[in-house]
């Protein structure tokens, strides 16, 4: 028996008498009323989280999945340990404090003290990512754990210390194994992870989190993700085949115990949880609230709404924790995960509408830059779905954003060359990989900054361009609604309309004067298993 709430269905139809459907458009909102019989999808309400999550972690380490000997079995005192922990990319927005991590890390560290061992070391497991600030250090670990341990014992990874990097061996197709030597030379290996969606986790956490350019080219590449059907269904993906590939290896050079948490889709807390229903649900109090903050929105400057969003913690609570040897611990995370974000819908649509967040997962406190646009259009949404895609081959993806010309220095120095050096000259992802790849990843100012400020590798961009490929393929036409400008759109490739009815009329072109639509009416992510 489901324990999700069914309160409301998650997939409307909507009639003449439906009321407007609001959409994401980066730091604001926009309304619009489709038209009757379009589709909805909207996230399954949130699971009851765990109410003693203390209590859960402790099972969790002492009951672990599968034959294999609970934690404190496997602790003696003079034994080297690395806890590597995911980093700020995942949940999104960051959750209400304590966070997840905090609170298994309070009781793994009592735990190896109890049994005296001394010699602990605590990364986050950045990979490619930009390192994280102190603060943003101190929040997820809590104020204890930090200032007893950062930065000596508690730290950012470093992908480009040649010295603290090793190979440890190639699988049978060629990929070499990368990952950080604390990791490969400690008697054990514990691996914090937060599971947002399907495609967190698993082999994924340390053959990706605890490596670098040397190991992720390997499937972070063109061929291997145009191979991947589905990035959120890892039976369905080259790329989880490759992580999964590296993983085997690492799981038999190293002594590993991974602990996955699985985390409910409450984005919003009571007082805005009204936004996670459909419209035709709200009270006039809700509509009212509603009308109060795209209001106030509208009279804010674009960097004083950004700063508001980032500021305003998610009230995710804990669905599941689950301990013990990789596949065992990620089949029992995914079977939450799917409890949670599986939506059932009944067949494809010609026309698929999104509205794109403020937020990525690589841009945190920071601005979501075209590339990132593209990267949630046709990376993530588009990949929202298991079994098949949502929007037909050939079909129209519909987004609204601004589409402004704004990068962030710090963060994303590498993505600025990229966009205005790469991209005029082709949008192919093979070209661009046999052209640019390596002269970004290698580049010094790039490697500095990234090891010395805060910026994501200077690959990183490709990745995000590779990123959305499967999904560029598949679809026939991107149309914006609402870009500022006309240069961004069209660098990207993507057509421009005014509002969404001239984008609607603008599909019709392809699919005829009555194309199916469907929207997905996220965040909350929404995953749709298309039947």
């Amino acid at each position: 028996m489901s324990d999700v709430s069914t309160s409301y269905d998650p997939v409307q139809i909507l009639d003449d008498n439906s009321r407007p459907r609001y959409l994401h458009y980066g730091e604001d909102f926009i309304t619009h009323k489709f038209p009757a019989g379009t589709r909805v999808l909207y996230a399954n309400p949130p699971m009851k989280p765990v109410e003693n999550r203390g209590a859960a972690i402790r099972y969790a380490i002492n009951n672990p999945e599968g034959d294999t000997k609970p934690l404190y079995a496997r602790l003696k005192p003079g034994m080297k340990v690395t806890i590597a922990i995911d980093d700020i990319s995942v949940p999104l927005p960051p959750m209400k404090t304590p966070d997840i991590r905090q609170e298994i890390l309070e009781i793994l560290l009592e735990m190896l003290a109890d049994h005296g061992v001394e010699d602990v070391e605590m990364i986050i497991a950045l990979a490619l990512h930009r390192r994280m600030t102190e603060a943003e250090i101190k929040r997820m670990v809590g104020p204890d754990i930090f200032a007893e341990h950062y930065p000596d014992t508690l730290y950012n990874m470093d992908a480009e210390d040649e010295d603290e990097m090793v190979i440890i061996g190639e699988t049978d197709h060629g990929e070499e194994v990368q990952i950080v030597r604390r990791a490969a030379e400690s008697d054990l290996l514990i691996y914090v992870n937060v599971n947002f969606v399907p495609m967190n986790g698993g082999f994924k956490s340390i053959g990706t989190g605890l490596s670098g350019y040397q190991g992720i080219r390997h499937h972070h590449n063109p061929d291997t993700i145009l191979k991947s059907d589905s990035y959120m269904d890892p039976s369905n993906s080259e790329l989880y085949s490759s992580n999964e590939r590296m993983g085997r290896m690492l799981n038999d050079e190293l002594e590993i115990f991974h602990i996955e948490t699985a985390l409910n889709n409450k984005m919003y807390d009571d007082q805005l949880q009204f936004l996670a229903r459909p419209e035709d649900t709200w009270s006039t109090t809700d509509e009212i609230k509603f009308k109060s903050m795209k209001w106030t929105l509208d009279k804010m400057p674009r960097g004083a709404k950004r700063s508001l969003f980032h500021n305003i913690p998610a009230d995710y609570g804990l669905i599941g924790v689950h301990a013990g040897p990789t596949e065992q611990v990620h089949e029992k995370t995914l079977e939450k995960c799917w409890q949670q974000h599986a939506v059932a819908v009944d067949g494809q649509s010609d026309v698929v509408v999104c509205g794109i967040p403020f937020e990525s997962p690589y841009n945190v406190n920071s601005i979501l830059n075209p590339l990132l646009v593209r990267v949630m259009a046709l990376g993530y949404f588009f990949n929202m779905y298991r079994g098949k895609p949502l929007i037909k081959q050939g079909g129209t993806l519909i987004i609204t954003h601004p589409c402004y010309d704004d990068f962030d220095a710090d963060h994303h120095p590498s993505y600025i060359e990229f966009f205005n050096r790469v991209l005029p000259q082709t949008r192919c992802s093979k070209t661009i990989a046999e052209n640019w790849e390596e002269e970004f990843a290698h580049n010094p100012n790039y490697i500095e900054m990234f090891r010395r400020g805060n910026a994501y590798h200077g690959v990183h961009p490709f990745y995000m361009w590779y990123w959305a490929e499967n999904g560029q393929h598949h679809v026939g036409r991107v149309i914006v609604v609402g870009a500022e400008n006309e240069h961004v759109p069209e660098r990207l490739g993507w057509d421009r309309a005014r509002d969404m009815n001239e984008a609607l009329e603008m599909a019709k072109d392809d699919h005829g004067p009555s194309p199916d639509i469907s929207l997905m009416h996220h965040p909350p992510f929404v995953i749709a298993d298309v039947e």
